[in-house]
């Protein structure tokens, strides 16, 4: 449908961004990327800010943050950088000096204002900042290659006056995923140069890297146009993962999938020169392999049988929540990977049992709808995210204006549109549902992490200490969050895929939670090729690599694993069966 990807193919800049959703082939198409280069003799430097890299795996290398050669390809550099690390020394140069002068409650808070995901990937901006600056490191190399790029919104950020003040240590709206800026204001100008060399299409190429499926397409087009409206216009697309051909059924169910997928693009896609990548059978570790992506697949062509391991099925799971009577139930992960359907079907499997269930989703539930209608003993409610976010916004900026000036509200416009502050805005809703739902079990779709439940949790203190937050935490909220740290009361179900990626993104989500104080027993694996009865030799390959993955999550979950196949659609009625 798409042209092959192909580097005779594109213009090449000097400077190359990939960017897209965890999980998509950012970093086995960086590093293909940059070991080609490397190999027709130009100098190459691989940048990672990513704090899920698996880059030292790729390249069977010990990595550090200053650039390693690589064994095998003498013009390349490789650099491993650490934002979370980063992130860390920034929190402590921002925080220190007010240790000892201010209450304990209000460090807290700093801190957690200061523990989001854009912090860290300020930090990481603050890192690779100096490689598209720095005029001997242009002059060093042809090219220089970063896996993972900054989101629209940090950028924009830092192109606001009122993020470099004191402003925000001064007074906070009680939803800031970023905190203040003011520790590197040192650096403002090398950050203006930064973004400047990143809106110049001579110097800089954005590649965005997608799967050929709905979610992450439509992840593309978010951060297509948000960075499109910051200046940063040389685009392309990479649909990476695309299946050539089929030999049996659900080889040609994955291949209906994606041929839709591609069909109904997104809008905002469909201007861009658009490469695809094909699916490969093997993960790409190790420069045979990294060489060999844009080239060739080399597997047993006759039909093998996939290794069949044995795993809980989603009745195990069903019968524990029923048993051990819990009161709220999340699922959560990552968008694309089947929360929404495993919530509805806990719901009405739950519903089944005799228990009264009231199902609250994200999702715009025709299809939710339709299947509940006229089950006994479940309800249902649609949450609206952009209504919801809508709503919080309105009422922050309503009282910000009471006390600020136009500069500082324009900081906090752009901070409302942070991930974080969205998580807010939902589970505001979320937790009205549920504190009117007492006498019921509430399953619900989606789990803000756990920072967003820190922060909510530190601005309580916060505003009691300081009495300045702009924002406030409805008693709905201060009511659900001790229920959630309450493991007789709550379960928080994980689901992820069987890959990299999706599996480090989870771990972290569950770490983040431990941090809040809210446990998590259960897993679900989704999507499992391994789980079915392909006969398709490549799938078959694919399938097998699949283990190592489930390894870890059994590891991490201590057995709470359930295992479910892949289906064309993860749909309530394919899950069960």
């Amino acid at each position: 449908m798409y042209e092959p990807f192909a580097l005779d193919k594109i213009n090449l800049t000097k400077y190359l961004f990939f960017t897209g959703k965890g999980g998509v082939g950012k970093t086995s198409t960086a590093c293909a990327v940059a070991v080609n280069l490397a190999d027709q003799g130009k100098k190459v430097l691989l940048v990672s800010t990513d704090p899920a890299s698996n880059l030292q795996d790729v390249f069977h290398t010990e990595l550090d943050g200053k650039g390693v050669a690589i064994d095998g390809v003498p013009e390349l550099l490789v650099a491993n950088l650490n934002p979370e690390e980063a992130a860390r020394a920034y929190r402590e140069s921002v925080i220190g000096p007010y240790r000892g002068k201010l209450p304990e409650s209000v460090l807290i808070n700093m801190e957690e204002q200061l523990s989001g995901s854009c912090t860290v990937e300020i930090a990481a901006f603050d890192q690779f900042s100096h490689f598209i600056t720095d005029k001997a490191a242009a002059s060093q190399y042809d090219h220089i290659i970063f896996d993972t790029a900054p989101t629209g919104h940090t950028l924009r950020m830092l192109q606001l006056p009122s993020a470099w003040s004191d402003f925000i240590s001064e007074s906070t709206h009680g939803a800031s995923c970023l905190g203040q800026l003011a520790g590197l204001e040192e650096k403002k100008g090398m950050y203006k140069d930064a973004v400047s060399n990143l809106s110049d299409s001579t110097k800089t190429t954005l590649l965005l890297v997608s799967r050929p499926e709905k979610t992450p397409l439509l992840e593309a087009e978010r951060s297509s146009i948000e960075l499109r409206e910051l200046g940063i216009c040389n685009q392309l697309l990479l649909i990476n993962g695309v299946l050539g051909e089929a030999s049996d059924d659900v080889s040609q169910k994955i291949l209906n999938k994606q041929r839709a997928a591609m069909e109904n693009i997104p809008h905002g896609l469909k201007q861009l020169r658009t490469f695809s990548l094909p699916l490969r059978s093997y993960n790409i570790l190790g420069l045979d392999k990294i060489r060999a992506f844009f080239q060739s697949d080399a597997y047993e062509k006759i039909a093998s049988k996939i290794k069949a391991e044995e795993y809980l099925s989603i009745d195990t799971l069903i019968e524990d929540l029923h048993r051990t009577g819990k009161k709220v139930i999340f699922t959560m992960g990552k968008g694309g990977v089947g929360k929404t359907a495993m919530a509805a079907v806990l719901a009405l499997a739950l519903a089944e049992k005799g228990a009264k269930v009231h199902l609250t989703s994200t999702d715009p539930a025709d299809h939710l709808r339709y299947i509940i209608a006229g089950k006994e003993n479940i309800t249902l409610s649609h949450i609206d995210e952009a209504q919801e976010l809508q709503n919080y916004q309105d009422e922050v900026l309503r009282k910000a204006r009471e006390t600020m000036t136009d500069e500082d509200i324009a900081y906090i416009e752009e901070d409302l549109r942070s991930p974080c502050t969205q998580e807010i805005a939902i589970f505001r809703a979320f937790a009205e549902i549920v504190d009117k739902a007492e006498n019921e079990v509430v399953v619900i779709d989606t789990a803000p992490t756990g920072h967003t439940l820190l922060l909510l949790d530190s601005t309580q203190s916060y505003h009691k200490e300081v009495q300045r937050t702009k924002g406030e935490t409805p008693i709905s909220v201060q009511r659900l969050l001790p229920r959630l740290r309450d493991a007789q009361q709550t379960e928080v179900i994980i689901v992820t895929l069987p890959e990299a990626t999706p599996v480090f993104e989870a771990a972290r989500l569950r770490d983040d939670l431990l941090r809040a104080g809210i446990q998590n027993k259960w897993w679900v694996v989704n999507q499992c090729l391994s789980m079915t009865k392909t006969e398709n030799p490549m799938l078959v390959t694919r399938a097998n690599t699949e283990k190592q993955w489930m390894e870890k999550v059994s590891e991490i979950s201590s057995g709470n694993l359930v295992a479910i196949p892949w289906l064309q659609e993860a749909s309530i009625e394919n899950i069960r069966k």
